[in-house]
């Protein structure tokens, strides 16, 4: 029998436009579009592709509820086997609509799913154990790679063949573990890798653990009545109209804005953007994620020298790690240049 594929793909695959078409309203389409005509190649007898499913990077982030219940009525109507997503690459909104159409159609309908991405996608941290990710490239040029990935990993979870270690497959681990029988037992492995890491040969450990950046404490402020303090938000409150065009999720850029003239924010001249939270009070009230109000408080009564002149805002929802070092080097420099004593982080 002929594996039904259904291809999830955002507006800029469908050609539908780039940023100017990011907010698309979700559409299906009758057999293969883009990248789903190599793919349909790829796949060959064992697969057809019957139905493409398009919808916005913006508009599924912004109104994901919605972007996820009418995808996934589209792909339903096409009676698939198999839906692969992407790839997306290191495209943070891309990434995290194919990890969660992929998540929300494994579950609803029941048949397995497959995705491409790259592994600081923040789209791999949100839904690698719930679907299946193909390593793929940051950045298109590696799309051949990627296609090859998704075929055939897709062809094996259709025909429900079991896949071997993230590592073989060219995938992105699950956290599975699995048990195996080996002719020696575990003190003699050890030795043996341990002998091998001392002769710097290769070797890998069966029990991989997490890695984690050691960030050591800011020395304290010497004196507070003399400190100039900064606000930075990863609460995604901005100016009005949101000048900058920060995303509501998976933001790969901050914006920097002056609140020297200010003692609090209002609705009229803030509004919080983050995708991540219910914003209804933060946008009565934006100094419940950035507190100005308080801050000038404190500064009229002394308990510290400044506030600083300006706010650094951005969303931290989804957004890569990659992403988020950035902008803290770069925050960091600036603030440091001013002479900032201390930095007050806000989030939600």
């Amino acid at each position: 029998m002929t594996i039904r594929v259904v291809h999830y793909i955002n507006q800029f695959y469908a050609g539908l436009g780039g940023e100017e078409a990011a907010n698309a309203l979700p559409e299906g389409r009758e057999g293969v579009v883009g990248p789903g005509m190599q793919l349909a190649a790829l796949m060959g007898d064992r697969a057809t592709v019957v139905g493409t499913v398009i919808c916005g990077d913006g508009y599924y982030g912004e109104h994901t509820e919605e972007a996820r219940a009418e995808c996934l009525r589209l792909i339903s109507s096409f009676k698939p086997d198999l839906l692969v997503a992407g790839p997306a690459f290191n495209a943070g909104r891309y990434g995290f609509a194919c990890g969660d159409i992929c998540t929300s159609t494994g579950k609803d309908l029941g048949i397995p799913t497959v995705t491409a991405l790259y592994p600081e996608n923040p789209g791999v941290e949100l839904f690698a154990k719930n679907t299946v990710i193909v390593q793929a490239a940051d950045s298109a040029r590696g799309m051949k790679v990627a296609l090859e990935g998704l075929a055939r990993i897709g062809l094996k979870l259709a025909a429900k063949e079991p896949l071997g270690p993230a590592r073989l497959e060219g995938t992105i681990s699950r956290g599975i573990r699995k048990n195996f029988f080996f002719e020696t037992n575990g003190a003699e492995r050890a030795v043996a890798m341990l002998l091998d890491k001392i002769a710097g040969k290769p070797f890998r450990t069966e029990y991989e653990m997490p890695v984690f950046n050691r960030i050591p404490p800011a020395a304290p402020i010497k004196d507070m009545k003399k400190a100039t303090i900064a606000l930075v938000c990863s609460g995604g409150i901005v100016p009005k109209g949101n000048p900058d065009h920060i995303r509501v999720s998976s933001a790969e850029t901050y914006g920097r804005y002056d609140i020297s003239k200010l003692d609090d924010l209002t609705p009229e001249n803030y509004e919080s953007i983050h995708g991540g939270y219910d914003r209804v009070w933060a946008n009565e009230n934006p100094d419940v994620v950035l507190p100005v109000d308080v801050m000038r408080q404190l500064e009229h009564e002394g308990v510290f020298g400044k506030l600083y002149d300006f706010i650094y805002t951005t969303t931290g929802t989804g957004t890569a790690v990659a992403h988020a070092e950035r902008f803290g080097r770069e925050i960091g420099a600036q603030l440091k240049e001013a002479g900032v004593d201390g930095v007050i982080l806000t989030s939600t």
